[in-house]
């Protein structure tokens, strides 16, 4: 399931980041943030039970989808002026995701070093193809400036953060 949340989390800040420079900036602080703490659980100096962390994560994506809906609502929002900060901070705990799935599938102690680098490696690519079609569809969406588009537009935000609120219930709900 951590592939959908880390790509719901992207959805979300494609929705609330505008400008392919802080969308830059944004996605790289996601990405530094999250190989960082999937490189210190793989390598076993930091540990978080893996139940708790899936709920923080799925929350993240609830708390941005209602970043998402305060903006379309026209207030200006955290998540708008330091995105970077955002996607950091919660890139820290998805990474930590990241090393659950990584850890079910195994690593052989000789051989965490290269199977670090390639998860890595096979997550970014799988992120930046992600966000270029997705930038592509929204840039669509916008050129047609329908009332269609548009209510698709608006009702992202409302689906994503269902989806992760029952995530975030049936995660919680695992652990208690």
């Amino acid at each position: 399931m951590e592939d959908f949340d880390h790509l719901l989390f992207l959805l979300t800040l494609l929705l609330i980041v505008e400008g392919i420079w802080p969308l830059l900036k944004t996605v790289t602080a996601f990405t530094v943030a999250h190989s960082l703490t999937l490189g210190l659980a793989t390598l076993g100096i930091v540990h978080v039970p893996q139940a708790p962390t899936e709920a923080v994560i799925s929350l993240s994506i609830v708390l941005l989808a209602v970043e998402v809906v305060r903006k379309y609502a026209g207030q200006f929002t955290l998540s708008e002026r330091y995105p970077w900060v955002i996607a950091f901070t919660f890139g820290l705990v998805h990474g930590l995701g990241f090393a659950g799935a990584l850890s079910e599938i195994g690593v052989p102690q000789n051989e965490v070093p290269l199977a670090l680098l390639m998860f890595n490696l096979g997550v970014e690519t799988g992120q930046v193809l992600f966000v270029i079609a997705v930038s592509m569809l929204l840039a669509g969406l916008h050129k047609l400036h329908s009332r269609s588009a548009l209510a698709v537009g608006r009702a992202a935000p409302y689906v994503i953060g269902g989806v992760a609120a029952f995530w975030t219930i049936q995660r919680v709900g695992s652990f208690l």
